[in-house]
């Protein structure tokens, strides 16, 4: 049995606490952060290893973005792609030893405000980032699980009112037709639907703003994606939703999928 989570941590080093208590009470074998806005040498590696998470790959840079993914089993690193072409830390791949396993942690630009390529050059580079990563993807023949935060809430039950969405950016069609073809290319399952079936809820992330206010103004934002093959190895999938409700909390949960490996 091997289980992998996946975690927006919106800053690993003010929420380190936080992580090792996903760790202690959720014991995945291999955790995938986005957004740790660290250098690798600021990284909190000894605590992570304190608690035997050991194996750790960390691809940081200053203040902003960057991703880690850190192991009780043995991995090596296989790969750091910059899908947007500007030098920022949003991707790094593993290979988790003995198991054959490619765990690929990215962290999707969110895309600025508006929905807009030539008024908003960050969506445009939204876009071209899932245009790249489809394109990577059409050549992928290993087993892979693909995860992160995709910024990205596909199907209209993935977000609390998809009419109001359709024109805010993560929601709009432009942006999940761009992901359709990333999901195509190589035949991903959605493991987050496959366990928790449309139109079940299943958010991921709620602006600080309206948890405050109690109201379940969700989103799906974050994913598990599988290669066909290990997709069939999958036992459980679950999403982590007490973090959000703790201090001071990240304004993503984790996501754990356990493979029957």
């Amino acid at each position: 049995m091997l289980s992998i989570a996946t975690w927006n941590i919106n800053s690993v080093r003010l929420r380190i606490d936080q992580v090792l208590r996903v760790l202690s009470e959720q014991a995945p074998d291999v955790l995938c952060l986005q957004e740790i806005k660290c250098q690798e040498h600021q990284f909190p590696a000894q605590a992570l290893a304190d608690l035997g998470y050991v194996h750790q790959a960390v691809h940081g840079q200053k203040g902003y973005h960057g991703v880690a993914t850190v192991s009780r089993l043995p991995f090596r690193e296989i790969s750091r792609h910059d899908w947007q072409d500007n030098g920022e830390a949003r991707h790094v791949g593993v290979e988790i030893e003995g198991s054959g396993l490619v765990v690929e942690n990215v962290y999707i630009p969110a895309g600025g405000d508006v929905p807009d390529r030539e008024a908003n050059p960050k969506f445009g580079q939204k876009l071209d980032f899932l245009e790249r990563m489809a394109r990577w993807a059409d050549s992928l023949d290993r087993p892979t699980l693909l995860v992160g935060d995709f910024n990205v809430a596909p199907l209209e039950c993935d977000v609390y009112d998809h009419k109001a969405l359709l024109k805010v950016v993560s929601h709009t069609p432009v942006e999940v037709e761009a992901l359709g073809r990333l999901g195509d290319a190589h035949g991903w399952v959605d493991l987050g639907r496959r366990f928790i079936p449309a139109p079940e809820r299943n958010y991921s992330w709620w602006s600080y703003r309206s948890y405050w206010r109690q109201k379940d103004q969700g989103r799906r934002l974050d994913h598990m994606w599988a290669s066909p093959d290990l997709a069939r190895q999958a036992t459980g999938h679950r999403f982590v939703e007490e973090t959000r409700r703790w201090d001071s909390p990240s304004d993503h949960v984790p996501l754990v999928t356990e493979f029957d490996l």
